[in-house]
């Protein structure tokens, strides 16, 4: 089977091998265990892989160069028009010689791919939103216009898109999904934390606003200021780290607040297994990956309501829900730290779900999908 993906993840080509974001292509080379040849439509760049970088499994990989491109900016759209025609025509040749199709969404070039598809009626496709599916949620029209597209079965045929949650007004287009991170013999019982030593909390993602990870400071920084034991250590890089690294230094936070930095896996699955609480104070999720991860550990999670984090939670019954209102979060947080049986429940409740959705039980949906 030729396999072809549609992706705006940029690639980074080294001794005749590819590397990516780990995250994404640790689970393209779930997808690509059932194949014969993988084509990839995608940008490359010039530089040097990191720790947050891996290289494909599959070694029969065809390679079709696409431009980035972006609608930030009168320059970036007039660039974009320029450079569409040409990514279309890779774009329709690794579909053309494709036995199945893989969109991931959303992006610039997931809804390239989204209108080009259009042309691909009788060919078997499936597309991962991993964005947020909430149709009531304020997104880019072009994010809402690939939902759209994805939904109308109409114009998208024979296609199964994944998508985190459930939600109404979906089409038989939409299928329910998840993500997994760790494996079967990854699973344990956990060892809960005592709360009356140092409470540890972590935070794992992109140092951004959209983040929030200085939100994240400011509810730990409360909470010592309140008298309780606390430290917080931040897995991550991003644009705010500056901002973050001033507010630290300006407060004098440096002995509960640790910047780690990107880390490979290893290191950060320890950075769970040592913590009572996952935070994420994020304004926008498709799945959110540290939620999940630290659930797998017994970290109780404290996030926003966004996406799929209500299921995630079960509204309630399995971790905390940020309001966004410093006072009103402390108060929460304090609650449940001042309540250990509380924080036992939610911790077990929390590992017991997250150990439902294994790389194994992953692997078996994702061979469903393209194995005919």
């Amino acid at each position: 089977m030729k396999f072809t993906i549609i992706t705006h993840v940029n690639h980074i080509k080294k001794n005749d091998q590819y590397f990516g974001y780990a995250p994404y292509v640790r689970e393209m080379n779930v997808w690509s265990k059932n194949i014969d040849e993988l084509i990839i439509v995608a940008p490359i760049i010039k530089t040097n892989n990191t720790e947050i970088d891996s290289s494909y499994d599959q070694r029969n990989i065809k390679f079709l160069k696409i431009e980035n491109i972006n609608l930030l900016g009168f320059k970036s759209i007039c660039n974009a028009i320029i450079k569409t025609p040409k990514i279309c025509w890779q774009i329709f040749k690794g579909m053309k010689e494709a036995d199945h199709v893989h969109l991931r969404c959303p992006g610039n070039i997931g809804l390239l791919g989204c209108f080009v598809q259009i042309l691909f009626p009788d060919k078997p496709k499936t597309a991962k939103y991993a964005g947020n599916w909430d149709p009531k949620s304020k997104q880019p029209w072009s994010y809402r216009l690939q939902k759209w597209i994805l939904n109308n079965t109409f114009l998208t045929r024979n296609m199964q898109v994944l998508v985190y949650g459930e939600w109404q007004g979906s089409s038989r287009n939409i299928k329910p999904f998840f993500t997994a991170t760790y494996s079967e013999q990854d699973k344990r019982s956990i060892k809960i934390l005592d709360l009356k030593e140092k409470i540890h909390f972590v935070f794992v993602g992109t140092l951004s606003s959209g983040k929030n990870p200085l939100y994240a400071i400011q509810l730990v920084e409360a909470l010592f200021r309140n008298g309780n034991n606390v430290i917080l250590e931040l897995y991550g890089e991003g644009t705010e780290r500056k901002i973050v690294e001033d507010y630290i230094t300006s407060n004098g936070l440096e002995k509960i607040i640790v910047l780690h930095g990107n880390k490979n896996q290893q290191t950060v699955k320890m950075g769970y297994q040592n913590s009572h609480f996952v935070i994420l104070p994020s304004k926008s999720e498709g799945w959110p990956k540290a939620i999940a991860e630290g659930m797998f550990w017994g970290c109780v999670p404290i996030s926003t309501k966004i996406s799929c984090v209500p299921f995630m939670l079960d509204y309630g019954n399995r971790g905390i829900f940020l309001q966004m209102e410093l006072n009103k979060d402390v108060s929460k947080i304090e609650d449940i730290i001042n309540n250990e049986g509380d924080f036992i429940i939610k911790s077990k409740l929390a590992s017991q779900w997250s150990q439902r959705y294994t790389l194994e039980v992953f692997e078996d949906e994702i061979k469903k999908l393209i194995v005919k």
